[in-house]
């Protein structure tokens, strides 16, 4: 057994015996149903290792996470011409913040806030019918995981439209400031289907490989994306991936990272490995809580810091 496969072990029992889990997604119906009581790593490496630990093919629901992406997708479209309608700052606001939309004109703070992601999300609609982008999206994530079983859970969807009335204020907004293209409903409908895209940890570890090798899929060594781009993608994940809880992510893991309110994160340790965790229970930020403690003591144990060991 390596190194990082009996680290990884160690994690998920340490984990599992944890009683301060978090709280699930309440406000998504379909969430507040999973099992608080679930955990799961996966660490893939450039020779494409897999290190697994606890329950690493459950699917669970990515919802955020997708938002890195769409936003990988959307720069491939329209390149640098994003940063005009999405910015690239660290919100320092809740998710889902209609008040800092409105100071700021209906632009978006950055691309992994709500806003952003709807706006991102409106940029891969354009030219193409709902179903189209969709489609896109979904065999994009599927190619980068190389598994084509990958879906959208439905239930998911139906449940996060049924509810998403924040989200559709904020698109709302925005579309009053010219910052969506397309109707409002078409958006949203796209929206709310690719965050609800369900994977499993060693899935998302697979989807995740080309940022953490400079946009190159290290099984195939073809590009994904150029590897400026990698690294800039990085550099919003590091600054932006968990919303107003960025900053204490970075101080404790110190990788690149981003969340979804299912309870994953997808961490990058450049040059090394890509990394998903899941546990469903959230702190006050919306992240995941004992992702975030797994990942800080992953980065302790193997010296993967960005920041120094």
């Amino acid at each position: 057994m390596s190194a990082i496969e009996q680290v990884v072990r160690e994690i998920a029992e340490e984990m599992r015996e944890r009683p301060d889990r978090g709280d699930v997604a309440s406000y998504i119906p379909e969430l507040a149903r999973v099992d608080a009581g679930q955990f799961g790593l996966v660490v893939i490496d450039a020779d494409d290792n897999v290190a697994v630990g606890g329950d690493a093919d459950v699917p669970f629901s990515i919802q955020s996470i997708s938002k890195v992406f769409t936003l990988t997708l959307a720069l491939g479209r329209v390149g640098d011409r994003l940063w005009e309608r999405v910015g690239r700052e660290p919100s320092g606001s809740p998710f889902n913040s209609v008040v800092q939309l409105e100071y700021e004109r209906g632009r978006p703070r950055n691309p992994f806030i709500n806003a952003g992601a709807i706006a991102v999300t409106d940029l891969i609609l354009s030219g193409h019918q709902p179903r189209e982008a969709l489609g896109d999206i979904l065999r994009f994530m599927q190619f980068l995981a190389e598994d084509s079983s990958i879906a959208i859970d439905e239930a998911v969807a139906a449940s996060e439209q049924r509810t998403g009335f924040r989200n559709a204020a904020l698109a709302n907004y925005m579309k009053s400031f010219g910052v969506l293209d397309n109707p409002v409903d078409y958006t949203l409908g796209v929206y709310f289907h690719h965050c609800a895209i369900a994977m499993s940890c060693r899935q998302l570890a697979m989807a995740g490989r080309f940022l953490a090798y400079n946009g190159r899929n290290p099984s195939t060594g073809l590009s994904v994306v150029q590897a400026e781009r990698a690294r800039r993608i990085n550099a919003i994940m590091l600054t932006c991936g968990h919303y107003d809880g960025s900053g204490e992510f970075a101080y404790r893991v110190g990788l690149p990272g981003k969340s979804g309110v299912g309870g994953g994160i997808l961490a990058i340790a450049p040059g090394k490995a890509s990394i998903a965790v899941w546990s469903p229970g959230l702190d006050a930020n919306g992240n995941s809580h004992l992702g975030r403690v797994a990942l800080e003591a992953l980065t302790k144990r193997l010296g993967w810091s960005i920041f120094g060991a």
